[in-house]
């Protein structure tokens, strides 16, 4: 029997129809059931594009807090009826091509073979969580492209398009900008040079302060700093320039003071519904602090200590922190580190014991799992199961997303360079 995962023809076709499906089987749902299939954020995107097509401010939608570029990529769903899907085949088109730029990582980089590539690729490309959120219209899938498009750019030292990608992704949407200070580090001249040909010659040693500094302030880490700043800069100003003060305070100053507490998965949750009542805005935010131990883990501490073991994987455990300690969590910011997933697993302890392995995804499924029981009998039955039911059900998601990135950073801290599958390509 031949290996269908390490068919390009099948896993490619079987991801392209896997989202047609869903794509079909939403529109019934939609029509015929009271559930919608529908994302009700995409309503929200849909409405901005349909406000700026008549040459008004996408922020004349309540609630809508994106970036006008995802507006003005979704105008074609003002075109009539049968467009209105437009966006959600976009998004799932991002699905594939950022699991086509997997295959390639893991080829050029790894030095995988083109079949155990794409086996892993699968994880992605197959996932039916990521294929779902995409086809009910979350813009997830166009952070998991331009996430993992980075990567592909920083393996391939095309540093220029690497520091306009980020820029980019920062201004789509602020989490990246963590990535920065892993490929800062990262990009040291040993890494640069590790190869013969390389345009970046290691520069020498020395204990002069002075010289450590302009050995630091290498020509690719300038590069990249430069290029990132004037990317995220000049669309910040192009967009102020068109839509003033409702494009910062709805795009970027919204996120610091949200109080969503919907769907929330975070530990925070009972917190943002107490607070979102009238009678709490005087009071201290207890959850405006969230962004301290998240920002300290996730943007200093595992870059500094992780990225020059393993770029891809130090990557993987940032997002997953970021995601574990965000104060709003929702089913689509785990697209954000599952993009990464492929690249960590082929030297993981998930996969050299499995039962570690099961372990870990039984417990992360049964953890969202009882979670969701708390909510629907909330939202849906009116149930008041807020305390203790929804707040235990947050606390235990939460410890189980901790003992899971102890793993991934062990994984990677305790990764030796001799067994590292990472290897940059040669400079042309």
């Amino acid at each position: 029997m031949p290996d269908l995962l390490s068919s390009p023809v099948f896993v490619y076709s079987g991801a392209v129809l896997l989202r047609v499906v869903l794509l079909f089987y939403g529109l019934f749902q939609d029509n015929f059931s009271a559930f919608k299939y529908t994302d009700i954020d995409y309503y929200v995107f849909t409405d901005a594009a349909r406000f700026m097509s008549h040459g008004k401010s996408p922020y004349a939608r309540d609630t809508y807090r994106y970036t006008p570029l995802l507006a003005w990529l979704l105008l074609p769903t003002t075109w009539g009826r049968s467009w209105f899907s437009f966006g959600k085949v976009l998004f799932a088109v991002a699905d594939i091509v950022a699991g086509y730029l997997i295959v390639l990582i893991l080829k050029s980089s790894y030095r995988m073979p083109g079949g155990r590539a794409l086996k892993f690729a699968c994880i992605w490309l197959l996932n039916p969580m990521v294929a779902t959120i995409s086809t009910r219209g979350s813009s997830e899938g166009l952070l998991g492209v331009m996430a993992v498009a980075l990567l592909w750019a920083v393996t391939q030292k095309q540093i220029a398009l690497a520091g306009v990608i980020l820029g980019v992704a920062v201004h789509f949407k602020i989490y990246p900008f963590i990535y920065a200070i892993s490929i800062l580090w990262w990009l040291d001249d040993e890494q640069l040079s590790r190869e013969s040909g390389s345009k970046y010659p290691k520069n020498g040693q020395s204990g002069n302060r002075i010289l450590n500094l302009l050995n630091f302030l290498n020509p690719a880490r300038i590069i990249l700093a430069a290029t990132s700043f004037v990317s995220f800069m000049t669309l910040n100003g192009l967009m102020y320039s068109i839509y003033g003060w409702p494009f910062l305070e709805q795009s970027y100053l919204y996120h610091v003071t949200r109080i969503d507490h919907r769907h929330n998965f975070s530990p925070y949750n009972t917190l943002l519904h107490l607070n979102s009542s009238p009678a709490a805005r005087s009071t201290l935010k207890l959850e405006s602090l969230a962004f301290l131990p998240q920002l300290l883990l996730s943007a200093v501490a595992i870059p500094l200590i992780l990225a020059k073991k393993d770029l891809p994987s130090t990557m993987l455990a940032q997002t997953f922190a970021f995601v574990t300690f965000n104060k709003v969590c929702t089913s689509q910011y785990f697209l954000w580190y599952l993009i990464f997933l492929p690249f960590y697993l082929p030297f993981s302890s998930l996969l050299r014991r499995p039962t570690l392995g099961i372990t870990a995804l039984v417990l992360w499924v049964l953890g969202q799992g009882l979670w969701l029981q708390q909510g629907y009998q909330l939202e849906f039955l009116g149930r008041s199961t807020f305390v203790p039911g929804l707040w235990l059900a947050g606390l235990l998601f939460f410890m189980i997303n901790c003992w899971i990135l102890r793993i991934i950073i062990n994984d990677i801290n305790f990764l030796q360079p001799s067994s590292r599958h990472f290897a940059l390509k040669k400079s042309d």
